[in-house]
């Protein structure tokens, strides 16, 4: 097997043509962020925001180019439509707030998103469910799932395969229990790592935002990366949030990370609806007793203090656990439990915040400093 390096990626590349100019996607230096590890390659294509959707037939040619060559397993090729710098006033003034950076998603409503400031504290367990109870409510329900490096709502929905394009331009995003999703993981192997670099990141999160056939959507739930970095900042700043939503579990360390997932939110003046407490307490499956083993209330605490809402509790029970990794969520199969109830009422709450929003104005204006 030859060896994959930056040169013999260029090479190949350089005979990529673009029909327009006649010259190789290497002489008009549109590649950028070249990445290569153990035969997995992924690069960006830097274009005019114009010619994005002229510019698609290229990427795929240069995708089915690079993965010919001997060696590769996987090739990532996105499109990053950088735009000049325009020189900012030191002290932006409330009239000169830039819409255009916010771009309305057709058919959708409102769009919140489910944040965690840490991993592991089951945003994504709280992110389906809440969006099941969103649809139980009458609602017409979407999700993104924004996390690129480890998508999971193909394995929590139970579902596979890849969608489909009428035009070559927008995906069909899948469906599955009510709901139409999008997510990374329909688009590459579930044990294909992503090597992809800030900018092309937050490429493929504009595309898998704009470039998606939703349909008429109420509601939009957008599964957020854990954090605060690039990714999390874009969807933030570039895409029209109604409000957010923080999960987090009791312990002090996670609602440290939370504070700061909250914060980052007020910084882009994006509405926070409010805190779920997750893995509240444990509820034994056999006698029923309760223990707070991750102690108790912090959530509630916490929300107090920022002045923000606390949404409610949910459990750590194996049904949730089970149903999560077996992509049969509780909302939607169990609809009579418990633990379904607490999601419709956690959804019921959001959807009120979602109506306050929309009566009040035409979603939250943005101004970056």
């Amino acid at each position: 097997m030859s060896a994959i390096n930056e040169q013999t990626i260029l090479k190949c590349l350089d005979q990529v043509i673009d029909e327009k100019s006649g010259k190789s996607v290497v002489a008009l230096g549109l590649i950028a962020g070249l990445v290569i590890k153990e035969g997995n390659v992924g690069f960006a294509l830097e274009i005019n925001p114009k010619d994005a959707g002229e510019m698609e037939l290229l990427r795929k040619k240069c995708e089915e180019a690079v993965f010919n060559l001997p060696g590769v397993k996987s090739v990532s090729v996105v499109l990053t439509a950088e735009q000049a710098a325009q020189p900012a006033p030191s002290r932006p003034q409330p009239q000169q707030q830039q819409p255009a950076q916010k771009p309305e998603v057709p058919g959708v409503a409102a769009i919140v998103a489910v944040a965690s400031g840490k991993g592991g504290v089951g945003k994504s367990t709280c992110a389906v469910n809440l969006a099941l109870g969103l649809a139980a409510l009458g609602l017409k329900v979407g999700m993104l799932d924004a996390d690129v490096y480890g998508p999971s709502l193909p394995r929590m929905l139970g579902l596979k395969g890849k969608p489909d394009s009428k035009d070559g331009k927008k995906l069909i995003p899948m469906e599955k229990w009510g709901l139409k999703v999008m997510s990374m993981g329909f688009l590459v192997e579930e044990d294909t790592p992503m090597i992809w670099r800030g900018p092309m990141i937050m490429s493929a999160l504009q595309q898998m935002v704009f470039d998606v056939d939703w349909g008429e959507l109420d509601v939009l739930v957008v599964d957020m990366p854990p954090g605060t970095g690039d990714a999390q900042l874009t969807l933030a700043q570039r895409v029209p949030l109604a409000g957010a939503v923080i999960v987090s579990t009791p312990q002090d360390i996670a609602l440290i990370d939370a504070r700061k997932g909250l914060n980052m939110f007020r910084k882009v003046d994006v509405p926070v609806f409010g805190i779920i407490e997750n893995m509240s307490y444990f509820l034994c499956p056999s006698c029923g007793e309760r223990s707070d083993i991750f102690g108790h209330g912090g959530a509630h605490e916490t929300a107090n203090e920022l002045g923000v809402d606390f949404l409610g509790e949910v459990p750590l029970h194996m049904d949730i656990r089970k149903t999560s990794d077996a992509g049969t969520p509780i909302t939607a199969t169990e609809p009579d439990s418990a633990h379904a109830k607490t999601y419709r009422d956690l959804a019921a709450k959001v959807q009120g915040k979602i109506e306050e929003g929309l009566a009040t104005s035409s979603g939250p204006k943005i101004v970056i400093e």
